[in-house]
């Protein structure tokens, strides 16, 4: 008796959800010995399918993680009656929205823009998981580099980085 072998959509989504964090895709086109446009194209198959959904894929610095939809995210926070809310200062705020719009970005080029020290705002994001250390740059002082992290785009309901609205013109 023959068996069918389970879709390449269906085995990533098996493999990210086991995992519960953002799995790059080199690493699951390794793992279940695919090619990485392969990957990619069920990814897409498999975004598709949970549309509609509860849950979304969310897709971010070339990893896939399965998360919450965010038009339910007020019924799961109800159901676990979560009463912690991230608050961020308006000095914490700023530096999130340089670092989203610019990334990779240093420390450096958020103080140019927000003209203020961004250290305590920058602390503040890193401990909340919400900006990660990308890398540092082959430059005098070897500058950290930072980004966005996948809880930043779950917290902010969005899917990816390109959800982001638009900066306004001016």
């Amino acid at each position: 008796m023959a068996t069918d072998k389970p879709s390449l959509a269906a085995r990533i989504e098996a493999v990210i959800f086991a995992a519960g964090e953002p799995v790059p895709i080199s690493a699951l086109a390794k793992a279940l010995s695919a090619s990485v446009a392969d990957v990619e194209q069920a990814a897409a198959s498999l975004e598709q399918s949970l549309a509609g959904t509860g849950i979304t894929l969310v897709r971010h610095n070339g990893s896939l993680q399965l998360a919450t939809a965010p038009e339910l995210a007020e019924d799961v926070r109800r159901f676990f009656q979560t009463e912690q809310q991230v608050s961020l200062s308006s000095a914490a705020l700023e530096t999130l929205v340089v670092i989203a719009y610019r990334q990779p970005a240093t420390r450096q080029q958020v103080e140019e823009v927000r003209g203020v020290n961004c250290d305590s705002a920058l602390r503040t994001l890193l401990r909340l998981g919400l900006v990660t250390e990308l890398e540092r740059l082959e430059q005098p002082g070897r500058p950290i580099a930072y980004g966005t992290t996948a809880t930043f785009l779950h917290l902010f309901g969005l899917r990816s980085l390109s959800d982001l609205p638009p900066l306004p013109e001016g």
